[in-house]
């Protein structure tokens, strides 16, 4: 590569390293809001989905509630048994339809925690209804899922913190730091996993306490469905949804964006050139549409390859880490070492925050109170989600797929002209 072409790609680096905005995006601060928060108003929450991981932002939240002056306005889910506990440990009301929650005009946002079919219908009728957004990962259930949703940002101009809890650990962040200041020289590929062994069922499966449960008569399956598939009602399909294409892209969207997202954030990464999945139903076959073990490799346009290991039947895993010319920057438990070939340290970070989801909440407050950048926007929400979905399409359809920029869409790898060089990132 040309030296003028380097700096080039190393100046590009460096403005997504210390800006956090995509090209394609377009950078929200506090001052992008019609209704800008002060210092000390109080903020107020709306939940959507108050189920397993609803459940979680509504602990974080009343964990929050004096430090962060928060006051809570509306429980929305489609079984109102659920949607009735979480209002009163809340001290709020509840409904079963999430557009009584939007229409609340005191609302300054929303949580987002329903299967990932949702996602993106919910977020833009959020901010259609002048809210701005917690959505859990993946952002959404499809890439043009995502880009409807970065549009309507735009046009909005609301937050969304994407829940990718992790990005609220700054070992990434300082890495990405490290990375580009040539610590470890340059890089040329990383790895990481999300493995987990399960025992006589595969992932997410919860018979036999499902198994022909019949249906709440408070809880509202079309609802549930919405946009998916229509079919009379499947407890497995309710209580075990990830484990179905309709509603969720299973290990790689639920596990793997936890992952993928680290390594974007540490080597300033947007979206993937190439993209293999490989894996399959190897153990549990029971119905599932989806992988009970996978693993991916992304190719980048600065360089590198991303390696993501994720089985299902034995939870020994491998290291986290990122390979340079110069060393390798390993991820530990308490932030990250770099060293030489021989072992040398040529750096270390003691991390600050971690993967918490009372600390992506306070992030969210924080930007809605001063601009703080908020730690996982919709620019690195939409890049994992191309990634992870560039990953299912590949194992689904038994070819590579590739990055078309123009179009900006995936499509089979050899129907583009693919560089095999290092090049500016789109």
């Amino acid at each position: 590569m040309a030296a003028d072409q380097h700096d080039k790609n190393v100046s590009r680096r460096r403005f997504l390293a210390t800006s956090g905005v995509a090209a394609t995006t377009v950078a929200m601060t506090a001052k992008s809001y019609g209704k800008v928060l002060g210092a000390n108003d109080r903020i107020r929450v709306g939940f959507i989905g108050v189920g397993g991981m609803g459940g979680g932002h509504v602990r974080a939240c009343l964990k929050l509630k004096e430090s962060d002056n928060l006051e809570f306005l509306g429980v929305a889910d489609c079984w109102k048994t659920r949607a009735d506990a979480a209002a009163k440990q809340l001290d709020t009301d509840s409904y079963s339809d999430y557009r009584k929650v939007l229409d609340i005009k005191e609302i300054d946002y929303v949580t987002i925690a329903t299967p990932e079919h949702w996602h993106s219908t919910m977020t833009v009728d959020a901010m259609d209804a002048g809210k701005d957004v917690y959505c859990e990962k993946p952002m959404t259930h499809s890439i043009p899922q995502a880009q409807e949703v970065i549009k309507k940002q735009k046009e909005t101009g609301k937050a969304i913190q994407v829940g990718v809890q992790g990005m609220s650990d700054d070992s990434y962040s300082s890495a990405a730091k490290a990375i580009e200041e040539g610590v470890i020289g340059q890089v040329v590929q990383a790895q990481i996993e999300y493995v987990r062994r399960y025992d006589t069922q595969g992932p997410w499966r919860k018979r036999p306490s499902v198994e022909g449960q019949p249906q709440p008569a408070d809880l509202d399956w079309d609802a549930w469905l919405g946009h998916a598939p229509k079919l009379d009602w499947n407890p497995h399909h309710y209580f075990e949804w990830r484990n179905y294409s309709q509603y969720s892209g299973g290990i790689c969207t639920d596990l793997f964006i936890h992952r993928i997202t680290r390594i974007m954030k540490a080597c300033n990464l947007l979206y993937p050139r190439r993209v293999v999945g490989m894996g399959g139903i190897w153990q549990w076959p029971d119905g599932r549409d989806l992988p009970d073990n996978f693993e991916m490799i992304c190719e980048y346009p600065r360089g590198m390859t991303v390696y993501v290991l994720g089985t299902m039947s034995n939870r020994v895993g491998i290291d986290h880490l990122v390979r340079g010319y110069r060393g390798t920057l390993y991820f530990t438990g308490n932030g990250w070492v770099a060293k030489d070939k021989d072992g040398k340290i040529l750096d270390q970070h003691k991390k600050s925050g971690g993967e918490d989801i009372v600390l992506h909440h306070n992030n969210l407050h924080n930007h809605l109170r001063n601009g703080e950048e908020l730690k996982c926007p919709t620019e690195l929400g939409l890049a994992g989600v191309v990634a992870v979905n560039m990953a299912n399409e590949s194992w689904r359809t038994n070819q590579m797929m590739g990055w078309d920029r123009k179009n900006e869409k995936m499509v089979p790898a050899n129907e583009l002209d693919q560089s095999h060089m290092p090049e500016e990132e789109a």
